[in-house]
């Protein structure tokens, strides 16, 4: 019941229009035993997702992002019950009509991290930070070998090489102004990036919104989204960390890298910031609050550096 969705105009008309997407949504859910369950679809999220009840999420992948509804089945299979905090659990996964795919997973419990972290004391905020710290050490020490056949990107050396020759169109695109476009390259060049790093199985978008916790107590109920996981270097998974949990805070990033056992150069992680897939640094000033002159090193420092 869902039509084909290949283009980006296709994603624009189809996904945003719950007329088209409900009926379709309803009827897998109906083929999966699931007919007479609610259905209530998330208002966050790229990809549509719909809580099945109390206990079920479903989550739907068009055409255009097929690979990534069997990338984050085979992967959420794979650290299921592995990390030090909840994952969902996949109940079921396949291919739905026209190039659709879904996946059928627990629900956690828990409310959004992002969404409570301003009422969590201080305290709190770094006892949560330290299981994030915590859940990617184990996270970047899983076996991955199986996993190398859905997720990329294969050749770390490679994939730098394309994202950099990209880097400046790519924050150009974005509405960077000149006066920071004309900083990348040089400051690119200054960084030195392994070319074959121990490969890691990476989250890629560690970021609050990622989490669920229990304002109870304060304690992380959950670690969802890994339909862009990769297989690469560990520190590209800390560009999502300092801009999205820890948001320029050293004290908290110091105190999630001990935890996690290791640290970074800030600089590397910065570099890996402008390379990374999703890269959008005007989002990111703005987030973050960044004014005054367009300095990366500085930045660097700022948004990745400890106490």
């Amino acid at each position: 019941m869902l039509p084909p969705v290949e283009t980006d105009d296709d994603w624009r008309t189809v996904v945003s229009d719950e007329s088209v997407m409900r009926p379709g949504a309803r009827d897998l859910c109906a083929r999966l035993g699931l007919g007479d369950v609610p259905l209530t679809r998330f208002a966050e999220g790229s990809q549509p997702v719909y809580a099945v009840g109390d206990e079920l999420v479903l989550k739907l992948y068009p055409g255009s992002a097929a690979q990534d509804g069997i990338a984050e089945a085979r992967v959420l299979s794979h650290v299921q019950g592995r990390l030090p905090v909840e994952t969902p659990r996949v109940r079921d996964a396949g291919a739905y009509e026209n190039g659709w795919r879904y996946v059928l997973m627990s629900r956690l419990p828990g409310e959004n991290l992002a969404h409570v972290w301003d009422r969590a004391p201080r305290g709190e905020q770094e006892r949560m930070v330290t299981g994030i710290g915590e859940s990617l050490a184990v996270l970047h020490a899983l076996d991955h070998g199986s996993l190398a056949d859905v997720i990329g990107p294969g050749d770390w050396g490679a994939f730098v090489d394309r994202q950099r020759a990209g880097a400046v169109r790519r924050q150009r695109d974005r509405g960077l102004p000149p006066v920071w476009l004309d900083r990348i390259e040089d400051f690119l060049t200054s960084v030195p990036l392994p070319r074959a790093p121990r490969p890691s199985l990476l989250h890629t978008e560690v970021m609050r919104q990622h989490f669920f916790a229990d304002p109870g107590t304060w304690r992380l109920t959950g670690f969802y989204d890994f339909e862009p996981a990769m297989i690469g270097d560990r520190a590209y998974d800390f560009v999502g960390v300092g801009l999205f949990v820890t948001r320029g805070d050293p004290a908290l990033l110091g105190r999630l890298f001990r935890a996690y056992g290791e640290t970074f150069d800030p600089s590397v992680l910065l570099a890996y910031t402008l390379l990374h897939v999703y890269s959008n640094l005007p989002w990111y000033l703005r987030e973050l609050g960044v004014t005054g002159e367009p300095e990366l090193p500085a930045l660097a420092e700022s948004w990745f550096g400890t106490a």
